[in-house]
C-alpha cells in the first residue's frame, strides 16, 4: 500500500514527532490534516509567506533554502521521512524564513497551525519533542559551521554523516547505511563546496570503498572510517 492509499489522519502518526503521546492527544492534532502529492522541484514555501501550517513528509524528502548577501542559494538542510518543517512561524508569529522545495515526488502532511500550537500547549512531551528535534538541528549546523575551514574530503564526509543522521536507513544487504543519491549541486550547497569538488571527493570515496553508489541511493559502507577523515 502506497501513502497515497493511507489516510493522512494514520500515516502522520509514523512521525517521531507524536511516538509515545497519549493517543488521543494525537487524534486530536492529526484530524485536520490534509495530504498532498508534489512534483519534484516544486516549492512548497517561500522566505516571508505567513505560517498557517506545519508539514510532515510522509514520504519523499525537500530541501531548505536560503540566499546569501551575494544572493548566491544556500542549502540549509534536507529533510525526508518523518520530519517536520514549518513550525516555527506558528510559533513566533513571524513570516517564514526561509524556502522549502521538493527534491523528488514528495508526499506531505498539511496540519492546521492552530492544531499543532493546541499540540504543545496541552501536551507537555510534545513541546519537549519539539525542542530536541530544533536542538539536533542546530547542533548539525553548528557542526558544519566549524567545519567549513576544513579541506574538501571532511566537508564531504561531514555531510554525508548528516544526511546519514537525518534520512540513513539500513541497506537491504545489512552492509551498510543508505541516503538518497542526491544531485551533486545540493551536496555542493550544503558543504560549500565548488560541485565539480564534491564530484571528485565523491570518487575517491568510491575508489577507497567507503561509499558505494547508484541511481537513487548512496550506501556508507564504513561510517565510522569517514569519521576519521574529519579528524
Amino acid at each position: 500500500m502506497s501513502p497515497r492509499d493511507i489516510p493522512a489522519s494514520i500515516l502522520i502518526r509514523s512521525s517521531l514527532f507524536f511516538e509515545g503521546l497519549p493517543e488521543a492527544a494525537v487524534e486530536r492534532a492529526t484530524m485536520n490534516v490534509v495530504t498532498r502529492n508534489h512534483p519534484p522541484n516544486q516549492v512548497i514555501l517561500l522566505e516571508n509567506d505567513w505560517g498557517s501550517s506545519v508539514y510532515f513528509i510522509l514520504s519523499g524528502w525537500v530541501k531548505i533554502r536560503t540566499y546569501n548577501l551575494d544572493g548566491k542559494e544556500v542549502t540549509l538542510n534536507i529533510l525526508g521521512k518523518g520530519e517536520l518543517f514549518g513550525e516555527m512561524a506558528p510559533l513566533d508569529e513571524v513570516p517564514r524564513s526561509t524556502d522549502v522545495i521538493t527534491l523528488a515526488p514528495t508526499v506531505i502532511g498539511n496540519m492546521p497551525a492552530q492544531d499543532f500550537v493546541r499540540l504543545l500547549t496541552t501536551e507537555p512531551q510534545s513541546g519537549i519533542r519539539l525542542a530536541k528535534l530544533m536542538a539536533r538541528r542546530l547542533r548539525q549546523v553548528n557542526r558544519r559551521l566549524r567545519l567549513r575551514e576544513s579541506d574538501s574530503m571532511s566537508r564531504v564526509a561531514d555531510i554525508l554523516l548528516f544526511l546519514a543522521e537525518g534520512q540513513g536507513k539500513v541497506s537491504a544487504s545489512g552492509a551498510g547505511t543508505e541516503i538518497p543519491n542526491l544531485p551533486h549541486r545540493e551536496l555542493s550547497s550544503l558543504s560549500g563546496l565548488a560541485r565539480e569538488t564534491v564530484t571528485r571527493v565523491l570518487s575517491k570515496l568510491e575508489k577507497k570503498g567507503l561509499i558505494t553508489r547508484d541511481r537513487d541511493f548512496l550506501c556508507i559502507s564504513d561510517a565510522h572510517a569517514l569519521e576519521q577523515l574529519m579528524l
